[in-house]
């Protein structure tokens, strides 16, 4: 069984939904601990991450703006914490390479994911046109 190794924090109910996904894509959501910052002041929100990144073996936090609350809030504990990673903008596609990820630290696993993140994001146009009867 995997243990619990990083915070998934946004506005909403992001990180539910996104660990949801992984859930039903890896079954492996107990990787992650959720945050959201609904109805949170920024102090709020750096309380309750500062109690989630206190488990053991927490050491990667993921948000879903790179300016949002849940961000500063992360930016701020990482001034205390210097084995703790920050992914911004995380997306289901980096999640998933987390899960999986068998890279040596935070900061290794993260690179990777943030990579497969990246990667994941496509604009894909209709190049022939509309057809009639599709």
């Amino acid at each position: 069984m995997s243990e619990r190794r990083a915070v998934v924090a946004g506005h909403a109910d992001f990180a539910e939904g996104v660990i949801s996904a992984v859930a039903q894509i890896a079954g492996r959501a107990e990787v992650f601990l959720p945050l959201s910052n609904r109805d949170l002041s920024a102090k709020d929100v750096e309380r309750e991450m500062r109690t989630l990144v206190s488990e053991p073996n927490v050491t990667t936090i993921f948000t879903d703006l790179p300016a949002g609350s849940c961000t500063m809030a992360a930016r701020r504990l990482l001034r205390e914490r210097p084995d703790l990673v920050l992914v911004t903008g995380a997306n289901l596609a980096s999640l998933l390479e987390f899960v999986f990820s068998e890279q040596a630290n935070a900061a290794e696993t993260a690179r990777y994911a943030v990579e497969r993140g990246r990667t994941a994001l496509a604009a894909i146009e209709n190049e022939g046109g509309a057809r009639r009867g599709d």
